[in-house]
């Protein structure tokens, strides 16, 4: 029998899904916050462009070195447990760069957010896929959870600007490590910690196997592949456009709701790569879809100079169709897994290969621009990765309908 004092709990699918997506747009935040900060940066810490672009993604760096890894512990340890760590850290680490004093310092807690926001948002496909048992329900909830990114982004973007014009960007370093610690205390109340797999750790000596079971099987190299070539070129385009649009001269209110518009657009693809996905739609097209799309975006939003209002409907286009890539992967990941026992494992891989793509994303698209001396051939970087992709893709479709019990149409 029940407390009656008891703070009631999401088994249910829909409210389960609401709280781990809305755990996953707090620390999203982390990673949308710092493109709005920047002319601050610049103002008070003489942050240059370059070193801007590792700001933007070395928040990256944990993922880039320790996915797979992380992935082998929420495995073990449960994805609950190593999510409620995240969020502690990831607090810990706004608020340390809250108090530094200098571009190193701030460097050195974006790494400390980095890690917080890996152990936090990695094991979360993992954790629906243990409460969500019905294909239909868990391709949805995945699509859904997809959007975390960009809605975190697009609300930093949106309410970033006014709050650092009013407070200072170290006041909003501090109220996301509070959001943080609130986001943890949600996700213990909410989400049970009963199901098998979460409630206690593996043995120790399946940690060898599985990691071996998981880079063996073709699966996880191709999802993680895919985020590669995908997580760059969207960091880079959406993290820079408010730097685009202060240096076009634009206002402020006018930056942040272009730029909030931007990413938040990405939802639409994730949204429907889950929907789609659960009405057996075939994974390779939307992702086929999503990698044409970003790649004409990119050509239009920076080679069609001298048409801004083109430019910008561009960039919707690379954003709001490009969903479709991210939105698929994680529905596919835990589909490829080699096993149940692998699922955060492959999906730490594939975290890995992305934020190997956002850690190097946007310092060399920094890096070009500074090279030819603009953003009009930004286009080429991006199209490079498009074009990887389409191959992949098709690589990609080819693995889902060899696997047993997924749709070949």
């Amino acid at each position: 029998m029940n407390h009656p004092s008891a703070p009631p709990r999401s088994t249910d699918g829909q409210g389960l899904a609401l709280v781990v997506v809305g755990v996953g747009v707090c620390s999203a935040l982390h990673v949308g916050k710092l493109p709005v900060a920047i002319p601050h940066l610049q103002a008070e810490l003489a942050l240059n462009l370059v070193q801007a672009g590792f700001l933007l993604s070395l928040v990256q760096l944990a993922g880039l070195s320790l996915g797979l890894l992380v992935g082998l512990l929420a495995d073990r340890l449960g994805p609950r447990r190593v999510m409620l760590v995240g969020l502690c850290v990831l607090a810990a680490g706004s608020a340390g760069g809250a108090l530094a004093p200098d571009v190193n310092r701030l460097l050195v807690f974006r790494v400390v957010e980095g890690a917080g926001f890996l152990l936090t948002v990695l094991p979360a496909p993992g954790l629906l896929r243990l409460h969500l048992r019905d294909p239909v329900r868990l391709s949805r909830a995945l699509g859904w959870w997809g959007t975390y990114m960009p809605m975190g982004t697009a609300l930093a973007l949106l309410l970033g600007l006014p709050l650092m014009a009013w407070s200072g960007w170290r006041t909003t370093w501090w109220l996301l490590a509070l959001c943080s610690l609130a986001a943890a205390a949600w996700l213990a109340l909410r989400v049970p910690a009963t199901v098998a797999g979460d409630a206690g750790p593996a043995t120790s000596s399946s940690l060898w196997p599985r990691l071996k079971r998981t880079l063996r099987a073709p699966g996880p190299w191709l999802v993680a592949l895919g985020f590669l070539l995908y997580s760059g070129q969207w960091l880079a385009v959406v993290g820079f456009l408010p730097t685009i649009y202060v240096q076009a001269g634009l206002g402020a209110a006018n930056v942040a709701v272009l730029s909030a518009l931007a990413a938040a657009v990405n939802m639409v693809g994730n949204v429907a790569a889950g929907r789609w996905l659960a009405r057996g739609a075939r994974p390779g097209v939307l992702v086929a879809l999503g990698y044409g799309a970003m790649a004409a975006g990119a050509v239009v939003a920076f080679g069609a100079v001298g048409y801004p209002v083109l430019q910008y409907l561009a960039v919707l286009l690379f954003s709001a169709v490009g969903g479709l890539i991210p939105g698929t992967l994680f529905g596919v990941a835990v589909v490829l897994a080699p096993g149940r026992d692998t699922v955060s494992t492959t999906v730490g891989w594939m975290q890995q290969f992305s934020a190997l793509g956002q850690f190097i994303g946007p310092p060399a698209v920094a890096w070009w621009v500074t090279r030819v001396g603009g953003w009009h051939w930004t286009w080429v970087l991006t199209g490079a990765c498009s074009l990887l992709g389409l191959l992949l893709a098709v690589r990609l479709q080819r693995e889902w309908t060899a696997r047993p019990g997924t749709p070949a149409n």
